[in-house]
């Protein structure tokens, strides 16, 4: 019996011996991970916060100045009690996809005209205070310019990189006029007022850009049984300044308001987080919470496709049926069915 009590005494030493170093190496190991912690980002900005200045929620009805209502809407932040926190969005995320579940897929590359009605609110610019609301185009080339936008190239394929002053001498063009080139050669060289009476500059403005590109794919997922759209690349497209208020031998201007180039391209997914931000005008609700990056992956405009991954030539379509307006619009409208019937074929065994 003694032997008995003594095993079992034995035993819960051991237990708790080994307890108790369990829990002392985890105690240690706590120690060893904590780090000091480093300054919140924005330090410098919660210093200069004024509590009585900060708007409760996104708007005007609530602000107690124009320029603070301004400030912080800037700087997306709100006062929610008597704390100050911040108003960005995380756009959802893409789900994972294999590549073993992709069953069909087809790239397209699509025109979306400002001009057409559905098409506006990608156009709209707010007055700045009661609506803060930018075209596409203007909330895509701030972005780039301020560093949030860094996936910027020069064309379709992704291949080389834009930086921003080169997007800015893209939209942007000095020309000295006949009398500043007269003036110069008669004295040699000009003052600073004179290069700036004599200098005409040519830019393309958000007014100007009613035309963007998308790039995106089609494709049917296996996992989920369903036909889904992933937007890729998107494309502002406006007048090459470098044509305008210039002209040819015959004295017609070199500019068409019909020729357009492509000014730069975005890799989507890296603007996905600046246009979770920027909210949509809606002519039906000022207080709509719609965002750019929802009206996207929903598909809410309307285009005409271009050109698509179908195997004929580089699959432009004015490529192949050149000169004919009214085939071109046939055939954009024929590959969407065939988009359609991707779905449909997914059912059919």
């Amino acid at each position: 019996m003694k032997k008995i009590i003594f095993v079992v005494v034995a035993f819960s030493f051991v237990t708790v011996s080994a307890q108790t170093t369990k829990n002392t190496k985890t105690t240690t190991q706590t120690e060893t991970k904590a780090e000091p912690v480093e300054p919140a980002a924005g330090a410098e900005v919660q210093d200069s916060i004024n509590l009585e200045e900060v708007p409760s929620s996104m708007s005007i009805l609530n602000a107690k100045s124009p320029e603070a209502f301004r400030k912080y809407r800037d700087l997306n932040m709100i006062k929610k009690g008597d704390s100050v926190v911040s108003n960005l969005k995380e756009p959802l995320k893409y789900g994972f996809i294999e590549d073993k579940d992709i069953l069909k897929s087809m790239v397209v590359w699509e025109i979306i005209d400002m001009n057409d009605k559905i098409n506006q609110p990608f156009y709209h610019n707010g007055d700045g205070l009661i609506s803060n609301n930018r075209s596409l185009y203007q909330l895509l080339f701030d972005a780039i310019n301020d560093g949030r936008i860094t996936e910027v190239y020069d064309d379709e394929l992704f291949m080389t990189r834009l930086a921003p002053d080169a997007i800015q001498s893209r939209i942007k063009n000095a020309v000295m006029s006949d009398a500043g080139i007269d003036r110069l050669n008669e004295a040699g060289a000009l003052t600073e007022e004179e290069q700036k009476e004599y200098t005409n500059v040519y830019e393309t403005k958000t007014e100007n850009v009613k035309v963007l590109k998308i790039k995106g794919m089609w494709y049917i997922d296996r996992r989920d049984s369903q036909m889904k759209y992933r937007l890729l690349g998107i494309a502002a497209m406006g007048q090459d300044p470098a044509t305008m208020g210039q002209y040819g031998p015959d004295g017609q201007p070199l500019a068409s308001k019909d020729e357009l180039i492509d000014l730069f391209w975005v890799y989507y997914p890296d603007a996905r987080e600046v246009l979770a931000n920027a909210v949509v005008f809606n002519n039906k609700n000022l207080a709509s919470d719609i965002t750019f990056d929802d009206l996207l992956n929903a598909r809410r405009f309307s285009t005409v496709i271009y050109k698509s991954d179908n195997g004929l030539g580089n699959g432009v379509i004015k490529d192949y049926i050149p000169n004919d307006a009214d085939a071109q619009l046939e055939e954009s409208e024929r590959i969407k069915a065939q988009i359609l019937q991707m779905e449909s074929d997914m059912w059919n065994y």
